[in-house]
């Protein structure tokens, strides 16, 4: 088992959790500048919040994304102004999407994989939304 409070197995998870994000953008097409070198926020080993440089306004954020022991997945700059609304508005939204994936419906604008497994996902999507808006809610978290 690894020591996450040791600072160099902390950077080596935060490395392999920039370079998931990257791969992740590219894999989507998003068109974006630098992700930035440290998390703008992370509770390592389970979640990491990268600032995703805007290319209309270089050296802004222009996107939020998340990595870890979830989904990865990223919000605009311009419904989330901080790491917090991000997680926020991410697990608002996994929790909607978990609900119609639990149901068996498509989600009208929002999709997680390839579809294939959405009722067994369904529980994961929810539970990790869950402890997302717990960490939002927690002062502590964010100091």
């Amino acid at each position: 088992m690894s020591d996450y409070d040791d600072p160099e197995t902390e950077a080596q998870w935060c490395a392999e959790r920039r370079q998931e994000v990257a791969d992740y953008l590219r894999r989507e097409g998003l068109i974006h500048g630098q992700v930035g070198e440290w998390p703008a926020w992370h509770v390592c080993p389970y979640v990491s919040v990268w600032a995703i440089e805007s290319l209309s306004t270089p050296g802004a954020v222009g996107w939020w994304a998340i990595s870890g022991d979830l989904p990865n997945d990223y919000v605009s700059s311009a419904n989330a102004k901080s790491p917090r609304e991000a997680v926020q508005a991410i697990a608002s939204l996994w929790r909607e999407a978990s609900e119609y994936m639990a149901r068996g419906e498509k989600h009208p604008t929002f999709r997680i994989g390839s579809g294939q497994q959405d009722e067994e996902l369904a529980p994961m999507l929810a539970s990790r939304a869950e402890l997302l808006l717990e960490w939002v809610h927690d002062a502590e978290a964010w100091e």
